[in-house]
């Protein structure tokens, strides 16, 4: 297995729409490897389905590619996926780092909030999230995280991670801000050629 750190280097963090179905998901996650993603996050609502995760852990196999599972660190010890991505209401990063292991990625949201950052940061986590940073078409609600937090959790020392909003248009001033990893999904699943837009994204690394 790689070195997590691998896969933690500056470039584009995909995350499958919540919605989809498999027949629709997996061809379109194949397509986004293929453009050069190495770390893939599983987002689904209300809950993961675990043969779909199987499935997607395969497809990341296949690409050198890491599998992270939104929200359930359970579903990834069970599977044996590369980690999981944690968010307020889910369990703590120790607790996942118990189930998961030392080589586990443990990603944690950290919204708009430094002080959450600065707290989550000592419990071990692998990178911290922040946004939404723009308006975001999957959380219309989100709160708002202005590109300077990026650049003040650039102090913590972990990976930092934009999310919300990003398209290629404005993805320029998420990296300038500080972020290492862009979290996207509209802007590149929506896309005409998946691929495509996956390289363009990792070129403006």
């Amino acid at each position: 297995m790689n070195d997590k750190r691998d896969f933690l280097k500056p470039g584009l963090y995909a995350l499958t729409p919540a919605d989809w179905s498999p027949a629709k998901l997996l061809p379109a996650v194949d397509a986004a490897l293929a453009g050069g993603v190495r770390l893939l996050q599983y987002r689904a609502k209300p809950a993961p389905d675990p043969d779909v995760a199987r499935e997607l852990l395969k497809a990341c196999h296949r690409a050198g590619a890491a599998l992270l599972i939104n929200d359930d660190a359970e579903l990834a010890a069970i599977i044996k996926a590369h980690g999981v991505h944690l968010g307020r209401d889910d369990v703590e990063p120790k607790k996942a780092r118990e189930l998961l292991g030392d080589e586990a990625i443990i990603g944690v949201s950290c919204y708009d909030d430094l002080d959450r950052a600065r707290h989550l940061a000592d419990s071990g986590p692998d990178y911290l999230a922040f946004g939404s940073l723009f308006a975001s078409p999957t959380k219309p609600d989100a709160v708002n995280c202005p590109p300077d937090v990026l650049t003040a959790a650039r102090e913590l020392g972990l990976p930092v991670t934009a999310i919300g909003g990003i398209t290629l248009d404005n993805a320029r001033i998420a990296i300038d801000a500080g972020a290492d990893l862009l979290a996207v999904i509209t802007d590149l699943f929506n896309a005409e050629d998946i691929e495509q837009r996956a390289r363009q994204y990792q070129e403006l690394f």
